[in-house]
């Protein structure tokens, strides 16, 4: 005979059982998706593409994705309030949280800060003859 997660559950004790759901709802909370973080925050696609500049359909393909790139990444999470930190970990080293990257995307190779493009009022000439 078998015995499954159920039974060996309910052979536990209360105080046992209630600890161990305890533990495994601090792991689920380690781990969350884009998605997950966003309705944790209680912000819904439509807001958060708001603050972002970007269209709520643009929010939602990007929670979808499995490949981000760091700026963007750190965007979605300063959006929410939030600082993105990338920690690398390696077996027998204590972790380290990498530094420099906010640099590369806010500076010019010379070190000045990169300034967006100012949008350019469209005029009569800019629109497609008809």
């Amino acid at each position: 005979m078998t015995t499954t997660l159920k039974d060996k559950m309910e052979a536990l004790s209360k105080p046992r059982r209630q600890k161990i759901g305890a533990r495994a709802a601090e792991l689920i909370a380690e781990e969350m998706s884009l998605r997950d973080l966003r309705q944790a925050h209680l912000l819904t696609q439509q807001r958060l593409g708001e603050v972002l500049g970007i269209g709520q359909e643009s929010v939602s393909r990007l929670e979808k994705r499995s490949d981000l790139l760091i700026s963007t990444l750190r965007s979605y999470v300063e959006a929410m309030g939030g600082r993105l930190q990338l920690v690398a970990e390696f077996p027998d080293r204590p972790p380290v949280v990498l530094t420099g990257l906010a640099a590369l995307q806010t500076e010019t190779p010379s070190g000045r800060p990169r300034r967006r493009p100012k949008a350019r009022p469209s005029t009569k000439r800019d629109l497609p003859n008809r």
